[in-house]
């Protein structure tokens, strides 16, 4: 606790210094993110109507760059071998501030805007966490800083960094392995949620393999005998996994999505393929746990008498939080206060909670007080922590869904493409924009969260899971 009042007296006094002047130019720039709303509301909804998955974001893409290109910042297409992974540019020398945008969407979420399950294209993906919010609120803001720059309010460079493919393959990790943040003296992100805070949390490590076994097929009934079947090695796989759980720290994630078990009931399948996740705290946690599992299928290949294959995907570090940047965006949430809503906004949240079977609680519009830093986070994984060990990061979660409803689901595919989310998309452009200003007027609180940066990593070399090649843009479903 001392550490933390500590950090904030710190970054208060920093604060005060040209507080007039960077008051004024926040003022411009919530005007400018106003004049913008009814434009970047559409951009989100035609991402959020796009609805495309890893690699596949074409469209999505094109909304964003046009966007961009219609706001005066160069583009750079088709990054570290993935077509839509971009970026958008303006201004020159130091420093440089990133900012991360995401828009992938999720298969299998298609869903009106409605509070209750409908689906809206039948097998048809959605936007289960809302990433058409996600990369329209970090353009929106991207491009005001742009304004300041060209106006010769704010010096240096701002880059829009657009990211494909987060929620299954994980496409920074090849942007940063060719180099596309090196040049980035700090990087600002967020993330839709139902709570709106300054993010100092860590998120969790996670890697992702393929195992594939493969065996001799034959006829199920007139002679399973000359069979060796690569199913019976599946299912001793999963066996196992689930017989490890009771084995493992509380932290330690295990998921898999069998994506082939074979095709008929009467041929015994000579192949099969699971695709395996493991989760924990930090990578050096979760390398044990990976190692046992990936020797756990040699075991039940040799159980079934098959031969099996483990391929490595991909995998992400946790993300480093950065305190000294979520004291400044503490502070600019506070300034801008409470998100409001209406009540009609209000009877859709409480329909939705209760189709959900939650309790109705409404929407959390309030700005939470900055919390400690947790050891031991819960909640999910983003590729942005793989960002944050190679450049500080500044992050933000802002409310764009009914309290406690499920992630990943319809409900955030229905919220993120209404007001609900409209709100918190802006709330967050502004947030953003607002602690951009912060950074780029002032030396000093870049060097302090560059320092702090500096601490965490400590002696860490940055070491990836991702083995040679291109990213796997051409994967079957």
């Amino acid at each position: 606790m001392k550490k933390l009042l500590t950090a904030v007296l710190t970054i208060v006094a920093i604060l005060s210094a040209n507080s007039q002047s960077v008051n004024k130019l926040k003022k411009e720039l919530l005007n400018s993110l106003e004049q913008k709303s009814t434009e970047l509301t559409n951009l989100s909804d035609n991402i959020w109507e796009a609805a495309e998955v890893a690699f596949r974001e074409e469209k999505s893409v094109e909304y964003l760059i046009n966007y961009a290109k219609d706001n005066g910042m160069k583009i750079e297409k088709g990054l570290a071998g993935m077509p839509t992974a971009f970026t958008a540019t303006y201004g020159e020398g130091k420093p440089v501030i990133g900012i991360i945008g995401e828009f992938d969407a999720l298969p299998g979420l298609s869903q009106a805007t409605v509070p209750y399950n409908s689906v809206l294209v039948e097998g048809g993906a959605g936007h289960g966490c809302g990433h058409n919010l996600f990369g329209t609120a970090s353009l929106g803001a991207a491009v005001v800083i742009k304004e300041l720059i060209e106006k010769g309010d704010l010096n240096g460079t701002i880059k829009f960094f657009g990211t494909p493919a987060e929620e299954k393959f994980f496409g920074k990790l090849w942007m940063i392995r060719e180099g596309v943040f090196d040049d980035v003296d700090i990087v600002m992100d967020w993330h839709p949620a139902d709570k709106t805070e300054a993010n100092v949390q860590p998120s969790l490590a996670l890697v992702d393999f393929m195992v594939e076994f493969t065996g001799q097929s034959a006829h199920a009934s007139a002679d399973p005998w000359n069979a060796r079947s690569a199913n019976d090695a599946l299912e001793l796989y999963t066996s196992g996994i689930n017989a490890y759980r009771e084995h493992v720290k509380p932290s330690v994630r295990m998921h898999y999505h069998i994506q082939d078990a074979g095709k008929v009931v009467n041929v015994v399948p000579d192949y099969s393929r699971i695709w395996v996740r493991v989760r924990d705290i930090t990578k050096e946690g979760l390398q044990p746990v990976y190692d046992q599992v990936r020797k756990m299928a040699g075991g039940a290949a040799i159980m079934a008498n098959v031969d099996h294959k483990v391929s490595l995907i991909s995998g992400i570090h946790d993300l480093l939080p950065n305190r000294t940047g979520g004291v400044i965006m503490q502070n600019n949430l506070e300034i801008l206060g409470d998100i409001q809503y209406t009540k009609e906004e209000i009877d859709f949240a409480h329909e939705m909670q209760k189709n959900n079977g939650k309790p109705l609680l409404g929407i959390d519009g309030k700005i939470r007080p900055l919390r400690e830093t947790l050891e031991s986070p819960g909640g999910g994984s983003t590729d942005v922590g793989d960002v944050s060990y190679n450049v500080p990061v500044v992050s933000l979660a802002a409310t764009t869904a009914p309290k406690g409803v499920p992630w990943h689901s319809w409900s955030v595919v229905a919220s993120s493409g209404m007001s609900i989310g409209h709100k918190g998309m802006l709330h967050a452009a502004k947030a953003l924009g607002m602690s951009m200003i912060d950074i780029y007027k002032d030396k000093k609180l870049r060097e302090e969260i560059k320092k702090e940066f500096d601490e965490r990593i400590g002696d860490y070399e940055y070491d990836p899971y991702l083995d040679p090649g291109p990213p796997p843009i051409d994967y079957v479903d």
